[in-house]
């Protein structure tokens, strides 16, 4: 598949015109082609898109087709504020340390008895109207289910949406369901398109085969690690033994620093370690729950001012393990 350029994928989102698609629409597959292409090109965590998009498309080409329906893309050079706030963490600690009482968190409470085709999500979309230079945050509880055929069902649940000015809504426990299903999609065998479709094993060597088959170099540094680990867990739910050792890879590449502890924006206990992009336009922040050791949530703040964001914005999450009590 050839890489397409900046250019190209600009003209490409803008020809799908968002703001016209029904929300209940089904791609065809003209569109799902164009998000495979989208997806084959390398990430760039500088350039400000529609969120549902960047982080949903991480998910499964098919799936980003349909969420193209429902935001508009950021026109270049608008001003754009009031992303959510960034986690205020707290507390001293290292690397080492922060993995390593993860680790014993994991091996001390009980987990899912394999992995699972399944994952229960929560992310956000920025949507912007360009008429009324008006903004809204609209956070979303994903729910994906996928079989062995690659068919398999996602489900999105709006969350309530807010104005990006309200600082109380931009922190703690900030997504709550509006009951409004934004949708629900049915795939059929072969359209969840994943370079991981059996179950990976527990081994060093199995996790490093699964980390590899969505991009992680041969040398990764903790970044490459993060990218592909996001990856993997947007399609399966690991058991304990196997975010242990997902841990372990990500402590032993270069480049993570321990941030502390805080609460999520589900109100979880964490703590969390920072990995910086290779361009230093981004960095990301792996979110652990403190009291399981599970790997609950990832977050990317911009690092570079692009014109549209400023420096320290938050650009996007996605949050694991999410309990059924926040949903519909």
């Amino acid at each position: 598949m050839t890489p397409i350029t900046d250019d190209e994928l600009d003209r490409l989102l803008v020809a799908a015109t968002p703001a016209r698609t029904p929300i209940d629409a089904k791609p065809d597959a003209e569109a799902i082609a164009m998000l495979e292409r989208i997806m084959a090109t390398d990430p760039h965590p500088h350039r400000v898109r529609n969120r549902a998009i960047g982080w949903l498309a991480g998910t499964a080409a098919v799936v980003a087709a349909a969420v193209v329906g429902f935001s508009v893309l950021v026109p270049t050079g608008a001003a754009v504020a009031g992303t959510p706030q960034p986690l205020d963490f707290d507390g001293d600690s290292s690397v080492a340390q922060t993995i390593g009482d993860a680790q014993a968190a994991l091996a001390a409470v009980p987990g899912p008895a394999e992995p699972t085709r399944s994952v229960r999500s929560a992310t956000w979309s920025f949507n912007i109207d360009v008429d009324t230079a008006s903004a809204t945050i609209t956070p979303q509880l994903v729910t994906l289910q996928w079989e062995a055929d690659q068919s398999g069902r996602i489900t999105i649940v709006d969350g309530a949406a807010y104005d990006p000015a309200d600082a109380s809504a931009n922190q703690s426990a900030e997504i709550r369901s509006s009951g409004r299903v934004s949708m629900d999609l049915t795939m059929a065998p072969g359209e969840f398109a994943t370079p991981v479709a059996n179950a990976p094993g527990a081994t060093r060597a199995e996790l490093t085969a699964a980390l590899s088959a969505f991009a992680m170099p041969a040398d990764p540094t903790a970044w490459d690690v993060l990218l592909a680990t996001s990856s993997l867990l947007e399609q399966w739910t690991l058991t304990n033994a196997q975010e242990a050792e997902l841990l372990s890879i990500l402590g032993d590449a270069d480049g993570a620093t321990a941030l502390g502890a805080t609460v999520d924006r589900l109100g979880r206990d964490v703590v969390g370690l920072r990995v910086v992009s290779s361009d230093g336009a981004a960095s990301d922040v792996v979110l652990i729950s403190a009291d399981t050791g599970r790997i609950v949530g990832i977050e990317r703040t911009a690092l570079a001012a692009d014109g549209v964001l400023p420096v320290g914005a938050v650009t996007g999450y996605r949050l694991f393990d999410v309990p059924e009590e926040v949903g519909p």
